[in-house]
């Protein structure tokens, strides 16, 4: 029998939600058991960073290093399947912000990482998801609401699924972020 505590750790009265285990006799089958949590307990593996949800940062000081979104710059955002400029893999692969680059992630041979060393270039936009990382920041940006990211995030996304993205409006960021009207839009 196994269970969801975690290898080599008991299952515990204080886990939030369920746990599973398998089913013995029944081709593999698990079932799903209440598990009893104290009131007022919280299971912080089902909250951030540890339950694989990150928030992504509505601001980044570094975009001033970004080129202005032209039409010359956004015709220079090569394909979402172009290749890393050194090792040549065909996947996992960012395509530089700053210099219209395309190098593969820390998961195949680092390339963008060791550019980012070697250049000071912070800002790069993966071709897998479309998200956007800050090198300096060490964090994810949010594409909807910051709108020096949106036309390149748009291009990206055009060339990727053939469609524009769909955008957040821009009243919904206000209001999910607690700023009123547009103040936040003009800086």
């Amino acid at each position: 029998m196994s269970s969801a505590a975690g290898a080599g750790e008991p299952p515990s009265s204080s886990r939030h939600g369920k746990e599973r285990e398998d089913g013995a006799g029944d081709n593999n089958r698990k079932e799903e058991k209440e598990v009893d949590v104290p009131e007022g307990d919280v299971d912080l593996d089902l909250y951030g960073a540890a339950a694989g949800w990150v928030e992504a940062r509505t601001s980044c000081p570094h975009l001033p290093a970004m080129p202005a979104a032209s039409a010359d710059e956004l015709a220079r955002v090569p394909a979402p399947d172009s290749q890393c400029s050194r090792c040549h893999h065909p996947s996992e692969n960012w395509f530089c912000l700053i210099c219209k680059d395309v190098l593969c992630s820390r998961f195949i041979n680092k390339h963008m990482l060791h550019h980012f060393q070697e250049t000071g270039h912070c800002l790069a936009l993966s071709f897998s998801d479309l998200s956007v990382w800050c090198f300096s920041c060490d964090s994810y940006l949010d594409a909807q609401s910051i709108l020096e990211l949106r036309p390149v995030y748009e291009v990206a996304h055009l060339l990727k699924f053939g469609e524009r993205p769909p955008f957040r409006s821009l009243e919904v960021l206000d209001l999910s972020s607690g700023q009123n009207g547009g103040s936040s839009l003009s800086s």
